[in-house]
Formats: structure tokens, C-alpha cells, sequence
């Protein structure tokens, strides 16, 4: 299995990137932000993005249709929009609760939606003409998120009031609650096998439980700030998560233990998604920064289910921040580097162009990063040196280039921060010398 490799990455949007979903075909990438737009990013090299302007507030979830014909968004506004992901930007809206809607879940058909809001209720929806199904109301907080199965049997729900529900669709029962003691789930999803379901947590964790016997198969403690956003691998057997701890982790759910973490973005990751067939994911951050990377995992072996984790959790305490090549995890947990300043070629060109028919769709110029040129691997096989065999002096030295890389790399950050900074001064000043001028000029005429 080779380490992942950086794709892509996409500047356009003007605050917090909340969302991000692949398109079933790979061709496109969802996003969703704080700035209240939806983003249409073309895999294609050199094609436009498409921002589809509509929502009145932020942006907090996306999702592609299963047939890719159409985005959902929920938003801050209270709204849920279907768009049709083209440049004219056709869309319906429908208000779906009283309160901000934090999540939208196309079902496996492509025929039902499920919302879930802050006014404590998970709804569910036709997608044809946003009929008004039914809706669940156990929870006594704000609800977070709200996921089919694969199935479609089961809906999965996470709630501020500290429990993470399983409803029957058929029943509209609650089936489950599972306890978060420490903190609250802020994002749950299914196993794509359906007998499993993990959650991110406020307490800086991620389990996963079994809906079976109800009991809890792994518990990972490797991030050190909250787990904001996760993602199965279509085959089960790895599972991605985002933190605000600025990282992604890759966990080997095979395993049981961590085997990458993803340095890529400046702040907080705030969402996360493999695409359909694995061979991609995407994170996006609070940096406004969309980044797509090749998963290159070798997955012949499909699982049906996640092992118990046989490792005590004390074990998978998270490294230090200082020394990344020592994690402790397990003897084989990999650190992946990425060089986030060269991020900052060719960034971020925006060009406005008409609306079309009346439509709300503006399209922005999107770049690409080779990845030959932005990503350096590092990986550390062996985390005990003694294990490996290998010098202690030397398993040192690595540990202080790495250090020496991360600092390098904020250098290069602010250094990026500081020019464009001065670009945008050096235009303002240019822009008034030319009103001036032309101020003069009119004086002299008249």
C-alpha cells in the first residue's frame, strides 16, 4: 500500500469550507461554506467551478444525489435547496424546519431525504416535488446530523443532548440510544456494511459500536482537538476523520490503530469524504481550502465487519505535537507531511461572469497542484526504534527534520499570507492613482 498522494486543491470559497461530497461519476466535488454558497468543482483540469449563490446563511451540509443528477444543501436559513449541478444553477427550495438545518442524507435510491435541525427534529422528505414524509422527535437538543443505512431500513442520528439514536424508517421508532458521556457526536455514518456506525466526538475521539449487540468495537483517542467530520472507505476497512486540531487521520479499522495523519491544512478541518470508489478523498477547512487526495490503498480484501479492537485505549493516546515520528500508536503507524506552502501557486484567480436565465451561478476559476511537487511523504515503519533495529541517534535526527519541515512549512504560509497582502495593497494603490488621474483629467477638460 502506497502512502496518499496530494491531487488537487481548489481556492474559491470566501470563508470556512463546513462540507464536501464527491459526485458518484468523480467528475465533480460539492462544497459548502460559512460564506453561504454552494461550489460545483470540476475534476477536469482547467474546467470551472460552478458557486451557486441562494442561501441567505452559511452552508453546513452537501450531498450528491446517488445518480449525480442532483446537490442537496442545508442551511443556517433554515432551507433546504436541490440544484441541478450544471452552470444554469436551477434549483428548488423548500423550508424544511424552524431552525438552522445541520444535515441532508439522499437515501440509497435517490428517492427520499432526510434532514436533521436544530429544532430538535429529523425529517424526512420526497425528493419529487419535497413532499413532507414524517418526522422523528425523540431527541431533546439540537440535531447534528441525520444518515440512512445502506439499506435504507434504519436512519442513524446525532444530537447535542449527548445520544446518538437508531430509528426503524418503516416503525419511526427509536430502536437505540447510544451514550456519549464525555462530549456530544458531531457526525455519525454507517459502515458500509450496515452493522456498524462510527461517530465523531466533542471529547476529541471517534468510536465505532456494533447496532447489533449495541456494544462498542473501537475507541480511538488519536486526535488532540475536536473530531469534526468522518468517512468509511467504500470497503470498511479504513475510516477517514477531520479534526480541529488542524489534521486528518486515515485509521486502520483491519487493525485497529491509526496509519496516517494528513497535514494540509492551516486551522481547523472541518469536513472529509471519500469518494464513491475509495480512490479519492477530499477535506476542507476553516484555511477555505478544498483538498482532494489520492487514497492509493490496496483494498482486495473487503471486510464485512470491524474487528474488536484488542489494544487497551491508553495505547492510542495521541503523539505529542512535537514529535510526530514517534507515535505510539503501534509499531507500523505511518506520518504523512504534506508541504502546505507550495499550496500557493497560481491561487485563487476569480472571475465573475453573468448570471445565465436568471440563475444564481457565478464560475470561478479553479487550480490544480501537481502533487510530485506539493507532498512529502515520510514513513516512519517502525515507531519504537528499538523494534526496528534502527539507531536511536537516527530515529532522533528524523524526528528534528520533521520538526524542522513543520516549521518551514508556517514559514512559508505567512510568507504567502504577506504577499498577498501586499499584491492586494499594491492593487488598491494603483487603482486610486488611476481614479486620480482620471480625476485630473477631467478637471483639464472642463
Amino acid at each position: 500500500m502506497s502512502d496518499p498522494t496530494l491531487e488537487r486543491h481548489f481556492k474559491g470559497h470566501r470563508d470556512t469550507v463546513t462540507t464536501v461530497d464527491f459526485s458518484s461519476t468523480m467528475k465533480q466535488i460539492a462544497t459548502g461554506s460559512m460564506d453561504s454558497c454552494v461550489m460545483i468543482w470540476n475534476m477536469k483540469p482547467q474546467m470551472r467551478a460552478y458557486r451557486f449563490d441562494g442561501h441567505k446563511d452559511s452552508v453546513l451540509c452537501v450531498q450528491f444525489s446517488p445518480s449525480g443528477h442532483l446537490v442537496a444543501s442545508a442551511s443556517r436559513d433554515k432551507t433546504v435547496r436541490l440544484w441541478v449541478p450544471s452552470m444554469k444553477a436551477d434549483s428548488t427550495t423548500f423550508r424544511a424546519h424552524t431552525a438552522t438545518v445541520r444535515s441532508v442524507n439522499f437515501s440509497g435510491d435517490g428517492q427520499t431525504l432526510v434532514t436533521a435541525s436544530d429544532d430538535k427534529t429529523i425529517k424526512l422528505w420526497t425528493v419529487h416535488r419535497q413532499r413532507f414524509l414524517f418526522s422523528l422527535n425523540q431527541h431533546i437538543n439540537w440535531v447534528r446530523c441525520a444518515r440512512f443505512s445502506p439499506d435504507d431500513r434504519l436512519i442513524l442520528s446525532a444530537s447535542d443532548d449527548k445520544t446518538i439514536k437508531l430509528w426503524d424508517k418503516n416503525s419511526r421508532e427509536c430502536i437505540h440510544s447510544f451514550y456519549e458521556h464525555a462530549g456530544y457526536a458531531t457526525h455519525v455514518d454507517f459502515h458500509p456494511s450496515g452493522t456498524c456506525i462510527a461517530a465523531a466526538s466533542t471529547d476529541n475521539s471517534v468510536k465505532v459500536w456494533d447496532i447489533r449487540s449495541h456494544k462498542m468495537l473501537q475507541h480511538y483517542e488519536v486526535h488532540s482537538g475536536v473530531v469534526n467530520s468522518l468517512s468509511f472507505h467504500p470497503s470498511g476497512n479504513f475510516l477517514i476523520t477531520a479534526s480541529s486540531d488542524s489534521t486528518a487521520k486515515i485509521l486502520d479499522l483491519v487493525e485497529g490503530k491509526l496509519l496516517y495523519t494528513l497535514h494540509g491544512h492551516q486551522g481547523p478541518v472541518t469536513c472529509v469524504a471519500f469518494s464513491r470508489s475509495g480512490e479519492y478523498f477530499s477535506s476542507g477547512g476553516s484555511d477555505e481550502q478544498v483538498i482532494v487526495w489520492k487514497s492509493n490503498f490496496d483494498c482486495s480484501e473487503s471486510t464485512d465487519s470491524v474487528r474488536v479492537q484488542k489494544k487497551p485505549a491508553s495505547i492510542l493516546k495521541a503523539a505529542p505535537a512535537h514529535s510526530q515520528a514517534n507515535a505510539a500508536f503501534n509499531s507500523r503507524a505511518s506520518t504523512l507531511c504534506s508541504q502546505t506552502g507550495d499550496l500557493a501557486d497560481g491561487q485563487d484567480s476569480q472571475t465573475a461572469v453573468p448570471s445565465h436565465s436568471g440563475s444564481h451561478s457565478r464560475s470561478t476559476q479553479s487550480h490544480s497542484s501537481s502533487s510530485t511537487n506539493v507532498v512529502q511523504t515520510h514513513s516512519l515503519t517502525q515507531a519504537h526504534a528499538s523494534d526496528a533495529g534502527v539507531p536511536p541517534g537516527l530515529a532522533s535526527t528524523l524526528e528534528h527534520i520533521i520538526g524542522q519541515l513543520d516549521i518551514l512549512t508556517q514559514t512559508v504560509s505567512i510568507l504567502e499570507q504577506r504577499l498577498t497582502l501586499t499584491e492586494d495593497k499594491l492593487k488598491e494603490c494603483l487603482e486610486n492613482q488611476l481614479e486620480i488621474g482620471l480625476h485630473l483629467q477631467r478637471r483639464e477638460e472642463a
